[in-house]
């Protein structure tokens, strides 16, 4: 299923503040002149019932708000523009109508999530297309190390960085890692000015945070806003977890910092979720410390790896875990092992659900992701494992991605159904009835023809060519007439829609 967390409601909080003197200081801030200390005014009386009630703690308000003048005063000569030029291939996917000429090519293209009409339709083969965009970044060494988004430079023969001050620089791209969308750019140029770096583990829901960038090429704009969450995993983003604001963030911010209420750099703009193509609240940033970790290993060795379990895995909820005879419904469910893999060869298998890594607790699967996927191969990680209603410790030796690249080549199916490029699986009870189907198949992973003409993880397959389906070897058997294209009935964010699929 897709996830429906990210149409979240707005939750209004009430204070209920004590009565008694001095209990409630407001700041300076929110004082009139006239206010006096809360020790000066009139008690109020106390019924025998009111006394009765237990004494509630009232929340205490900060002291101050953030500078926000002061911020952008300090810290905005350290954020750049980041001008790209280049070739964009657009590997099978045919014109998106409603958009601009263009567009699609743009960098910043996949800077939106969830608008309609954004997905690749498959149909025929595009010739490589120049492409301008504009995206942001900031510097992090005073000799012009600096950070920006993985998807702002994909695909640029020519980087241009623009200063506050007006300065222009040709940019080399270190490396970039597609994988956390970091990138790291060098420019030739000395005693630049630099941003603090924070610690987005000290960020709470709640906080204060801004946002600079270049939206829309408008530069050196200003923005804020609140850490709506933490932790936030993305479809198709799964090794990041990505902090939620609703800071106002628009293309043209990718690749800008994000600052908390000290000043400091706690997070690299790079999503916003949108059903309209404006901007609707949900922003979403990379921590800085994952990017900081993956930076570090671009300028070591000019790229980025990551560590790989091989289990495919999902959420636990109340009814599984009643079933497993678990306490509360946390961890991630492995749902299949991949053959040789690190799990394999650690002895998981699917039914584990993984609770803990090298002691942190996993209360979602995609927290397993962000933990796995920012290790680095080779790297041994201990695991607490829940099986056959107790726990267990399991320690695992990852692997990485060329090892999942040999494994998927000897793996490579020679039918049409493996052609098509779906992982399926049959549809769990729970799962049929959300989708009020009887059939259908979840869509676990893809890549190949079903990847290019927009199929997603987590998509529910209802039907093959008009054919409802209950089986993978429902699929097989279709696929077996060698078809040179498929029609694909799909079921995503609760609605149905036909997804054309070209096998060549």
């Amino acid at each position: 299923m897709k996830l429906k967390s990210l149409n979240a409601g707005l939750l209004a909080a009430g204070l209920l503040v004590a009565g008694t003197a001095g209990a409630f200081n407001l700041p300076d801030w929110l004082k009139p002149d006239s206010a006096k200390p809360c020790a000066q005014v009139a008690a109020v009386s106390v019924t025998p019932a009111a006394a009765a009630m237990a004494p509630v703690a009232p929340i205490a308000p900060q002291s101050s708000v953030p500078n926000y003048r002061a911020i952008f005063a300090q810290a905005g000569p350290a954020v750049v523009g980041v001008t790209v030029s280049g070739m964009h291939t657009a590997s099978n996917e045919g014109p998106r109508p409603g958009l601009p000429p263009g567009f699609e090519n743009d960098p910043f293209f996949q800077f939106f999530r969830g608008l309609p009409g954004m997905q690749p339709r498959g149909r025929g083969e595009n010739p490589s297309q120049p492409f301008r965009g504009q995206g942001s970044g900031f510097i992090i060494s005073g000799d012009g190390l600096i950070l920006t988004n993985a998807h702002v430079v994909r695909d640029a023969k020519d980087v241009t960085v623009k200063l506050s001050d007006r300065r222009e620089f040709t940019a080399k791209v270190l490396g970039s890692d597609p994988v956390t969308d970091v990138a790291v750019l060098r420019i030739n140029a000395k005693d630049l000015p630099t941003v603090r770096l924070g610690n987005p583990k000290q960020l709470e829901v709640g906080d204060p945070v801004m946002a600079i960038g270049a939206p829309f090429g408008f530069e050196q704009t200003a923005t804020q806003g609140i850490v709506s969450a933490k932790g936030r995993s993305l479809p198709g983003d799964s090794v990041v977890p990505f902090i939620q604001t609703d800071a106002a963030v628009n293309p043209g911010n990718s690749g800008g910092p994000l600052f908390d209420g000290s000043g400091s750099v706690v997070g690299i703009n790079a999503q916003i979720y949108s059903q309209s193509g404006g901007y609707q609240g949900l922003s979403f940033a990379i921590p800085i410390d994952v990017a900081l970790k993956v930076k570090d290993q671009i300028v070591a060795t000019g790229k980025a790896t990551h560590g790989r379990l091989g289990v495919t895995v999902q959420d636990v909820n109340q009814s599984l875990a009643e079933s497993f005879g678990m306490k509360k419904p946390d961890g991630a469910l492995i749902a299949s092992v991949a053959r040789n893999s690190a799990a394999a060869k650690a002895g998981l298998k699917p039914g584990d659900v993984i609770t803990e890594v090298n002691g942190e607790p996993i209360v979602r699967s995609g927290s397993l992701s962000s933990v796995i996927g920012m290790a680095s191969p080779g790297e041994k990680v201990k695991l607490k494992v829940w099986r056959d209603r107790s726990a267990i410790d399991i320690e695992a030796k990852l692997g990485g991605a060329e090892e999942a690249a040999k494994q998927a080549a000897a793996d490579e199916p020679t039918d049409r159904a493996g052609q098509l490029g779906l992982a399926l699986r049959p549809l769990t009870r729970e799962e049929r009835r959300e989708v009020q189907s009887e059939g259908g198949l979840l869509v676990e992973n893809v890549s190949g023809p079903a990847a290019r003409a927009g199929i997603e993880r987590g998509d529910v397959l209802i039907a093959i060519n008009g054919r409802p389906v209950t089986s993978v070897e429902q699929v097989k058997s279709v696929m077996g007439s060698k078809p040179k294209s498929v029609a694909l009935l799909v079921e995503r964010d609760g609605e149905r829609i036909f997804v054309p699929v070209n096998l060549g």
